[in-house]
């Protein structure tokens, strides 16, 4: 049986999360005999004294700890040998700055096992903070077009909406948004701003958390063929959804839009969502991009925007899924909490902090759930602790097959005692 630790996060000063909240260790002891150690910290949305009570050690140094979870990366200095790492490692797109990480783990012997991998058969993520993603990035979406609308001297009934870290929870937010809600259902929406529009590209769970938020206001959801005809009614926030079919169409047009010849052959399709852009007051960017796929709206079209002196009704980019230059030409950089959005110019490619300037505000915080700590860490941890009591009795010595590691987390394996494990051999070539 591995003691399984615990490590305090060190990547941001905003980073709050745990990937087992006290709870869940007190079960894992008593139901399961798990060893459980806990790194202090004073940073943790769950203080040092809630993990001893639940029957956790808790030491400033995790030692001799086999098996070592976390949230966010962990520099590579501090990873140990032969030892197993569970967290977002951010490395499966062959991400630059995490490769010296993922080679460090296997200079050093180590087990790599990644949150974002932990999959069921039908390759639908089982173990994930993207919900809370969507719900922390809507929130400020909402609060950068508050601002964004009082700094063009339009008065609105967003600029009482906060960012998501300064509500207590989602309950509180979510309190604070009806009443939001109540304000337009009773004074309407300020003239310059009708038809409001949002779009969310993306039905995963970060859209549908980003959703569940939207939905508090006086919301009505049309299709995207839809948009041009929209009137200005002062009562209703307009909701579209973008699938993918919404977002890239067939460069030959010999056939139809096909989902998986999409996914296995991305070269075979194009862009298609510029033209849609014109019309959206917001977007909330959730979709999943890698370098294969088309970029939704390039710079040149960002330009094709602001041509002419009258701007465009695309005021907020709530960019959550945060690809540096990936789907959005837009999001140049990431953000932090403190400091969330800034103006991209098109036309310079710079980016001017805050919400004055030419261009969309843009919002870019890389690690959004931080901001709801104790909501996010509760469904993350109920979500991961059934898969702990199988980590601590596996044999992680033996074959990855014969490891007693169930199929989720063997699926879920990048690095196996300092090598790649067979789906991500295509690592190898970034690594060196």
């Amino acid at each position: 049986m591995s003691v399984i630790g615990i490590r305090r996060e060190d990547k941001s000063d905003w980073e709050a999360r745990a990937p087992l909240v006290p709870g869940d260790v007190k079960r894992l002891v008593k139901e399961h005999a798990v060893a459980v150690r806990v790194q202090t910290s004073t940073r943790r949305t769950f203080a040092n004294d809630a993990y001893r009570d639940s029957g956790a050690e808790v030491v400033d140094d995790l030692g001799d700890c086999p098996v070592i979870m976390g949230v966010k990366e962990i520099p590579p200095e501090k990873l140990r040998p032969k030892c197993t790492y569970l967290y977002f490692s951010h490395t499966i797109k062959g991400q630059r700055a995490n490769m010296p990480a993922l080679k460090r783990l296997m200079e050093l012997g180590c087990t790599l096992i990644d949150y974002e991998r932990i999959v069921d058969d039908r390759n639908r993520r089982l173990v994930f903070f993207g919900r809370f993603a969507g719900i922390a990035g809507m929130i400020d979406t909402l609060w950068a077009l508050g601002r964004r609308l009082r700094e063009e001297g339009i008065e609105n009934p967003f600029t009482a909406v906060q960012q998501a870290y300064k509500y207590k929870d989602i309950a509180h937010a979510e309190v604070e948004l009806e009443k939001v809600a109540d304000s337009i259902r009773q004074g309407g929406l300020p003239q310059q701003l009708r038809p409001l529009v949002c779009g969310f590209a993306g039905y995963g769970h970060v859209s549908q958390g980003a959703q569940q938020i939207y939905d508090l206001l006086p919301v009505e959801e049309v299709a995207p063929a839809d948009l041009p005809a929209l009137c200005g009614d002062s009562l209703v926030c307009y909701k579209v959804v973008f699938k993918e079919e919404h977002l890239v169409e067939r460069i030959e047009a010999s056939s139809s839009f096909d989902l998986q010849e999409y996914y296995d052959h991305p070269e075979r399709y194009r862009a298609s969502f510029f033209p849609s852009a014109a019309y959206l007051t917001v977007l909330v960017n959730g979709i999943y991009w890698a370098p294969k796929y088309p970029v939704l709206i390039t710079r040149e079209q960002f330009q094709t925007l602001y041509v002419g002196g009258k701007p465009p009704r695309l005021r907020v980019i709530g960019d959550i899924t945060c690809d540096i230059d990936g789907s959005l030409a837009c999001t140049v950089r990431a953000t932090e909490p403190d400091d969330p959005i800034y103006v991209y110019d098109p036309f310079s490619g710079q980016a001017q902090n805050g919400v004055r300037g030419r261009g969309p505000v843009v919002l870019a915080v890389d690690f959004l759930p931080c901001e709801l700590p104790v909501d996010a860490s509760n469904f993350f941890s109920e979500a991961l602790r059934g898969f702990i009591p199988a980590i601590a009795k596996a044999d992680l010595n033996a074959d990855l097959s014969r490891s007693g590691l169930p199929p989720e987390l063997q699926r879920a394996t990048i690095v196996y005692r300092g090598k790649l494990t067979e789906p991500y051999q295509h690592l190898a070539k970034f690594v060196g």
